[in-house]
């Protein structure tokens, strides 16, 4: 089986990076408006009651699956599903935020969303500093 795809979920890519600073705040800032316009769009309030709607300003539209404060969003976004996880990292004062993102339509695609997410890791690192 190629690299990347999987029986359950199909295509699948999953960006992590270790960001400096307390899970607590990287959580604040991935789940704030500024933050969330980073890695789901502008525009996009993150709903936090399973099964709420969202929709992009470019026409994505999608919903909630679960939210963990703290931990974890699981949305749908399109036909695929996207989660993003915070946890501690290895050194002490310091973060891992992950993006995973499942159903994708194939390889093509799967390359072009881990470019999209690691783009999105570079401007979170960004807007933390």
């Amino acid at each position: 089986m190629p690299t990347g795809l999987t029986e359950d979920a199909g295509w699948e890519i999953g960006v992590s990076r270790t960001l400096p600073g307390p899970v607590e705040a990287l959580w604040e800032f991935v789940t704030s408006e500024e933050g969330v316009a980073l890695w789901l769009g502008p525009g996009v309030r993150l709903p936090t009651e399973k099964g709420a709607g969202y929709r992009t300003d470019d026409g994505v539209e999608g919903e909630l699956r679960s939210y963990r404060p703290g931990d974890r969003v699981r949305l749908t976004h399109g036909p695929t599903t996207v989660q993003m996880t915070v946890s501690p990292g290895r050194s002490e004062g310091s973060a891992v935020l992950r993006f995973h993102q499942e159903h994708l339509s194939g390889a093509e695609e799967r390359e072009a969303r881990r470019a999209h997410w690691r783009d999105v890791m570079d401007r979170i690192e960004a807007a933390l500093r």
